[in-house]
């Protein structure tokens, strides 16, 4: 299935995808997807609905992020090893773990707001999956029973704060906006294989992003094994995997976002966002 969430900002409804590309109300089985609704019992239950006699929504509809409210937003660095060579780092020999702030997130072809002292601003072109039932100290062969689905996200970054301000990273990956996410939660089922799916990214219509879940060096399966071990997470947790190279900051020289720049992202499957910069 592939949910989403369709609605003025903090008006949305749950929503469906179906097999003509027609978005289907389901809000009458469903008060939102939220960790209170995303779990493998309430999935097991929308598989079973008759999509055509659900109501139609206006394709037109604004389509906001695919998870509302998730306890935590978990993000991996430096996760594919040409990533890491451009910006000038050694390829981690364990996952590099930080956080986002869930206010950061937004709709997937909403504005992204750059801040006024902002002088670096960059972008992150991710896949992303969410945690479907209560998980800690799982191994690996358990996490795909954990994970509920997939989603991208635009891991939005200021690096000077990311990495000239003291202290860790979550100052520069925060902000307003900084987390495009969705258009859609797409189930496990609908993905063949989630270790060999193309990510893009353009600005301004340039190609600038161009990699495969192939080349991660730390799979979803070990992430959510290896997370397991440090934190316990719950339905409707968002781990972010990581970028491929060509961002901003690996450039030379750097290339950094301004207003009025336009940001088209996609993987494979799981749909696109389309945004636009503007000023605080």
């Amino acid at each position: 299935m592939k949910l989403l969430r369709v609605g003025d900002k903090g008006k949305e409804k749950p929503a469906v995808l179906d097999e003509n590309s027609k978005i289907r109300d389901i809000s009458s089985h469903i008060k939102d997807l939220n960790p209170d609704y995303l779990n493998f019992e309430i999935l097991s239950k929308l598989k079973k609905l008759d999509l055509t006699k659900l109501p139609e929504i206006n394709n037109s509809a604004r389509i906001g992020a695919c998870i509302n409210k998730p306890g935590k937003f978990v993000a991996i660095g430096l996760n594919y090893s040409d990533h890491a060579k451009e910006t000038g780092s050694k390829t981690p020999s364990e996952p590099i773990v930080f956080m986002k702030a869930t206010s950061s997130i937004s709709g997937p072809n909403d504005d992204i707001i750059m801040p006024k002292n902002s002088k670096k601003f960059d972008w992150e072109v991710e896949l992303a999956f969410v945690v479907g039932k209560e998980t800690k100290n799982i191994s690996e062969k358990e996490a795909p029973n954990h994970i509920l689905g997939y989603c991208i996200v635009n891991d939005i970054s200021e690096r000077e704060w990311q990495i000239e301000k003291m202290g860790q990273w979550v100052k520069g990956k925060s902000g307003d906006t900084f987390g495009p996410t969705g258009p859609y939660l797409v189930t496990k089922d609908e993905i063949s294989d989630i270790n060999n799916l193309n990510l893009s990214l353009d600005v301004n219509e340039k190609k600038m992003q161009a990699g495969n879940t192939k080349n991660m060096i730390f799979n979803t399966n070990f992430l959510l094994s290896y997370l397991s071990k440090f934190m316990s997470l719950q339905p409707g947790d968002i781990v972010t995997t990581g970028t491929p190279a060509g961002v901003g900051m690996g450039m030379k020289p750097p290339v950094f976002l301004k207003p009025g720049d336009k940001i088209k992202l996609s993987i494979d499957n799981l749909g696109e966002q389309n945004s636009k910069v503007i000023t605080e």
